[in-house]
């Protein structure tokens, strides 16, 4: 180590003990103790650009241990990334650029959000499929580059890391280096309270290559050599084990549980500082020699920059193909392929979607995903465009296994790197298994679009811990997150046009049963979120149902009009989307002057907001076929029909 890289070090770890004092609010231990390893990655180990954070070629870092993000922090300021160090002085304030775990999309630098332990691994694993198809598809020219990351016993204890590193794996993807801080401590006390996996070997066994560098947390060469020897390992990805001592190098808190949080505070500081040669009284110190090496080191990858940006104006490909696929979207004329379906036709909103998926796969050449082993069942099978694997990673289809949560946040990290359009799907009911996942993709505004087929308890059989009642109404509560539950095949169609077109998360809710193809759907309908599919004159109600439940109140306004009483239908595929329409518009479709039912085979949680009365489950499902459980919950035009006469009576 040189003394510029010691005062470095010093430098970055006074930046993770002022941050949290200055907040009175953090996690200084974690940071001081990766001091060493985070600046050899950023000045000896990552290509990156500092000037052009967005640089597609570019080498990826994210802490999946996001709370000890004053370390990221720290790197970016000095690397040049335009933090400041009055923003580091703003660490946890409100509307800073430097808030409390790293959030994509608010700070230059930072590739994902991360915070909920174990998400950042299932993240790096995603950013790898991305990189490896982007490989294989366009030429290690102009894409060769690796996915780095952070993590600790928290990320390892958490399932999702399983459910990520197995399949990771199992894919064989050698440009991942996740470096395990193994520092022995949690905020309970020691991890040995409840911790005693053998971390190289579960991950030997995942068949990851695994370098235990032993007690080398402050050796910066030792750590290079290490990531090094990862890197060069190509068929597989790599753990590279770390011995921490957390809170290095203060007096009092070295390994105590107190410094994963916020525990050093003045006097210790300046203790810490004084040992280290850092001045005592002086808070965010930068030490003017390691600003300009880090300066150096935030542009040293300008020239190969440069250079890609070159090779990549003399691209012979299909440079449409390629602008297609980095920017998420489709080649020019690309919803033109959508199918269309005939009024009258029975179609399952699931099959529906998979025609609409098969139809884009050529004309947007990002999208990539399947399944958690449901893949013909939630209709995202997708022919001709072949299966990801190590030997064939220009696939595009993937087999994720039964792993929804590995799953979710495995997509995420595919948005978030670019290049990569994610669908991947599972039974709605299991949905819940990746909600951590999905409202990380929300929190990003990750391009990722979620398929959820089996949407109510026309399920049957199966019963209740198969038939979601909750869940369409607990992904509405999710900010960000743009839910959108077809009434038919053309719905359904629009549906997929919505989820390519707008930025942000998208969730597809479709049905497992056939439903009837009806007239006066549409495109521009479905854009909009809410619209009258039958608007007559005279209509004294309004029936408003999303979903199979739109076709049932079209055939209850058929009996109504027959006894006299005329109502209007409205199709409510996208709450999200209407909810951001004008006053004017929501008035002119929901109609406030009559009165409403709502229809959704759901709880009627949020109903309430829309219309007067519901017809909805507010209770579990049961086991029986279908259509008996549908009808024995109110979910038929009969029904319909009397709750209507029920509400305009009184």
């Amino acid at each position: 180590m040189t003394d510029l890289d010691r005062r470095a070090v010093s430098v970055i770890r006074g930046i993770a003990m002022d941050g949290p004092n200055a907040a009175r609010s953090g996690h200084q231990g974690t940071a001081m103790a990766l001091a060493p390893l985070a600046h050899v990655l950023y000045t000896r180990v990552m290509k990156y650009d500092a000037s052009e954070p967005s640089w597609p070629d570019r080498d990826r870092f994210l802490l999946s241990g996001g709370h000890a993000s004053i370390l990221q922090y720290a790197l970016l300021h000095l690397a040049g990334y335009g933090l400041t160090i009055d923003d580091l002085r703003d660490f946890r304030q409100w509307d800073s650029v430097t808030p409390g775990h790293p959030e994509v999309g608010r700070t230059a630098g930072v590739e994902a959000t991360t915070g909920p332990l174990g998400q950042g691994i299932g993240n790096i694993v995603g950013m790898a499929i991305a990189e490896a198809q982007l490989r294989s598809r366009f030429g290690a020219d102009l894409f060769d580059h690796h996915v780095f990351a952070t993590c600790g016993d928290g990320d390892l204890s958490e399932g999702i890391s399983h459910e990520a590193a197995s399949l990771a794996g199992h894919l064989g993807l050698g440009h991942i280096v996740l470096c395990y801080d193994d520092n022995h401590i949690t905020i309970d006390g020691v991890s040995e309270l409840a911790l005693s996996d053998d971390a190289p070997a579960r991950f030997k066994a995942y068949g990851w290559h695994v370098e235990e560098l032993g007690e080398v947390g402050e050796d910066l060469d030792a750590l290079e050599d290490g990531i090094r020897r990862a890197m060069a390992v190509t068929d597989k990805p790599s753990l590279v084990v770390v011995r921490t001592r957390i809170g290095t190098p203060t007096p009092d808190s070295i390994d105590t549980p107190a410094v994963h949080g916020y525990a050093v505070f003045d006097d210790e500081i300046a203790a810490t500082k004084r040992q280290m040669g850092l001045p005592a009284d002086e808070t965010f110190y930068v030490d003017p020699d390691v600003v300009g090496m880090y300066r150096e080191a935030g542009v040293k990858g300008r020239p190969t920059r440069e250079a890609w940006q070159r090779r990549l104006a003399d691209h012979t490909g299909d440079r449409e193909l390629l602008d297609a696929r980095l920017a998420d979207k489709g080649v020019a004329g690309w919803a033109d392929v959508l199918p269309s379906w005939e009024s009258g036709e029975s179609v399952a909103t699931r099959k529906a979607s998979n025609a609409a998926l098969q139809a884009l796969l050529p004309v947007v050449p990002g999208l990539t995903g399947g399944a958690a082993d449901l893949t013909g069942n939630t209709g995202t099978t997708m022919k001709d465009v072949g299966v990801f694997r190590s030997d064939n990673p220009t696939g595009r289809q993937i087999y994720f296994g039964i792993r929804e949560h590995g799953m979710g946040a495995i997509a995420n990290g595919m948005a978030l790197h670019g290049g990569a359009l994610p669908v991947v799907g599972t039974f709605l009911v299991f949905s819940d298994y990746m909600r951590g996942a999905v409202r990380v993709a929300a929190l990003s505004n990750a391009h990722t679009i979620f398929v959820w087929s089996h949407d109510s308890v026309g399920v049957g059989e199966d019963g209740p811990t198969h038939q979601p009642v909750e869940q369409i109404a607990a992904l509405r509560a999710i900010p960000n997150l743009r839910v959108i539950r077809p009434a038919d095949a053309n719905e359904t169609a629009a549906a997929w046009k919505v989820a390519i077109e707008e930025s942000g998360p998208t969730a597809l809710i479709l049905t497992r049963q056939n439903v009837p193809v009806l007239e006066g759907t549409s495109t521009e309908g479905v854009e909009s979120g809410a619209y009258a599919i039958s608007d007559p004159e005279a209509a004294v109600v309004s029936l408003v149902a999303t979903g199979s439940e739109v076709s049932l109140c079209v055939e209850a306004a058929a009996i109504l009009a027959d006894t006299g009483i005329i109502a209007r239908v409205v199709s409510f595929p996208c709450w999200e989307q209407f909810s951001e329409k004008s006053p004017e518009y929501q008035d002119s479709i929901l109609r406030p002057q009559l009165p409403s039912l709502g229809v959704e085979a759901g709880v009627s949680m949020g109903w309430h907001r829309w219309v007067d009365r519901v017809v909805s489950i507010d209770r579990f499902g049961a086991s029986a076929p279908g259509d008996v459980v549908m009808a024995e919950f109110g979910l038929t035009a009969a029904n319909i029909v009397e709750q209507t006469k029920s509400l305009l009576g009184s």
